[in-house]
């Protein structure tokens, strides 16, 4: 496979679709939200754009299944797998907060070998796949070179309906910034690793997520020259449900403040 030729079609794709949101952003209508669960908003832009995602991406690797978001294909993938989010920041999207991006990466068996997350608003394409480095719009990115957390601006997300750790994670953020230039919620897991690959943040850190919202941007943080882990240690941070990107250079230290105020009571 020619994962340098797959992902410049991956990112032809992304692109397609995020000028459908683009489109549909300028005249999107409230009364059309879903709730899939407290505070888990889908609108018929999430599904839509997932269709078309489907369709193309299927066309350019028919042998791949997929992990999608909002269920439109569940046929899995003997070898490869693309993980779907059509809409990372629907929340953000339904109050035209312009903030949310489409992220794709594709699994070859248990490693993500091509991610792209694009966000319509800005125009700005991330990308990258195995062994070809990380870019924006073309244009090579790497991470921050900040030597400490006290040079560090750190991005999270905050729980939005499972509130049973809220207190630890107060603590951790409190952690954060005490140590730190400050903390950031921008409301896109996928962007934030896209920003820590771009050098715009030097860390991000998040629970509870899924799959489509870290598969796309993890190897575009991993190519820019960053690192990646769970919260106490390297595990599986695509199907994990919690992750730590950083620039390398503060990696143990954000594992340390989260160990300090998150395992002990968490477990």
């Amino acid at each position: 496979m020619n994962l340098s030729q797959l992902s410049q079609n991956l990112n032809i794709i992304a692109r397609s679709v995020g000028a459908f949101i683009r489109q549909e952003a300028e005249n999107f209508d409230t009364s059309t939200i879903e709730m899939k669960g407290f505070n888990d908003l889908v609108s018929y832009v999430d599904k839509q754009a997932e269709v078309q995602l489907v369709e193309g991406l299927r066309e350019l690797l028919p042998e791949a299944g997929f992990i999608t978001e909002e269920g439109t294909d569940s046929t899995k993938g003997e070898r490869y797998n693309w993980v779907i989010d059509p809409l990372d920041g629907t929340t953000n999207f339904t109050h035209s907060l312009p903030i949310y991006c489409v992220s794709v990466g594709l699994l070859d068996g248990d490693e993500v070998v091509v991610g792209v997350v694009y966000d319509p608003s800005r125009d700005e394409c991330f990308s990258a796949y195995k062994g070809g480095g990380a870019f924006c719009n073309a244009n090579p990115i790497k991470v921050s070179e900040a030597p400490a957390l006290a040079n560090s601006l750190i991005a999270t997300g905050f729980p939005y309906y499972d509130f049973g750790l809220m207190q630890q994670y107060l603590q951790v953020l409190g952690g954060f910034m005490a140590k730190s230039h400050g903390i950031r919620r921008l409301g896109s897991a996928a962007l934030d690793l896209a920003y820590v690959a771009a050098g715009r943040c030097e860390g991000f850190f998040e629970y509870n997520l899924n799959a489509w919202d870290v598969a796309g941007g993890s190897i575009i943080v991993q190519e820019a020259g960053g690192m990646l882990s769970k919260f106490a240690s390297d595990g599986d941070y695509v199907f994990g449900r919690e992750i730590v990107a950083s620039n390398g250079n503060i990696h143990s230290e954000m594992q340390e403040i989260i160990q300090e105020h998150w395992r002990q009571t968490a477990e």
